[in-house]
């Protein structure tokens, strides 16, 4: 049936004045927290106070050693191989330069300088990307994890502007004619939403390690940063490390052996 714009319009009206009346009221808040979906966490799933990644950067010495933890991050989170200026990022690899911006030693070690380095989301302690998102679509979890929900990215690309290490990609196309292998465990992305490592919270949940730890045994830790005990406060005792621009405060979860 066709309506007049002035039908359209008083149909709107009365709608938007019956939302109102019902947020007035809290019947909205109520309704929402009747319906709130109920979360049983798995047995298996691994937990941590503060999840930290240790990078041995001396074991990745080819393209197929970077190469596989792509490929296994990319697949398991259905990343699109977008070619361009608008390519979708969740880790890649980079120059030193790049990587490390706030150099400590001007005569650094060539070896070290001629390295290349993966880039990801640090899961900072203090997230700037959290505090600036107006939607909460960016959030952080008890576990030190920065999570996202994408369905209330609403494309400002405020976390974008705030997260001074480029670790997030906006979608300026659809991006699911890009995925080579749909992985059904994981959502698809739209349009219009940004998106970042996650640092494989679906696959925690499991009791399994993110997916590009398992592509590199003995290249990758990931642990529990406030254990004493744990593997990767180990590593950080006996190896010297970097994380990217400290200065900032921002503390990243990220650490690079060098």
């Amino acid at each position: 049936m066709k309506r007049s714009r002035r039908q359209f319009l008083k149909v709107a009206s009365l709608s938007v004045a019956g939302l109102g009346a019902q947020l007035a009221a809290g019947g909205v808040t109520k309704a929402a927290a009747a319906v709130k979906p109920s979360y049983k966490e798995d047995a298996l799933a691994l937990k941590a106070k503060r999840w930290a990644m240790v990078i041995d950067t001396r074991e990745f010495a080819s393209k197929e050693d970077f190469d596989a933890c792509i490929n296994a991050c990319n697949f398991a989170h259905n990343v699109p191989e977008i070619p361009g200026k608008t390519e979708i990022k969740w880790i890649w690899k980079d120059a030193y330069e790049h990587t490390f911006t706030e150099t400590t030693n001007k005569y650094q070690s060539k070896e070290i300088e001629d390295r290349e380095y993966f880039m990801l989301c640090n899961h900072c302690e203090n997230p700037p990307c959290v505090r600036v998102c107006p939607t909460q679509a960016t959030y952080k979890l008890e576990n030190g994890i920065v999570a996202m929900d994408y369905h209330r990215c609403i494309g400002c690309r405020f976390c974008m502007a705030g997260c001074p290490f480029g670790a997030r990609s906006f979608n300026f196309t659809d991006p699911r004619p890009y995925i080579k292998e749909i992985n059904p465990k994981f959502p698809t992305r739209m349009i219009g939403v940004v998106e970042k490592c996650n640092f494989c919270v679906e696959r925690l949940d499991e009791g399994k390690l993110p997916a590009c730890v398992e592509a590199a045994p003995g290249k990758i830790h990931f642990g529990d940063l406030s254990d004493p005990e744990s593997e990767v406060r180990k590593l950080l005792e006996e190896n010297y490390t970097l994380r990217r621009k400290p200065a900032l405060g921002t503390e990243p979860g990220v650490f690079y052996i060098i």
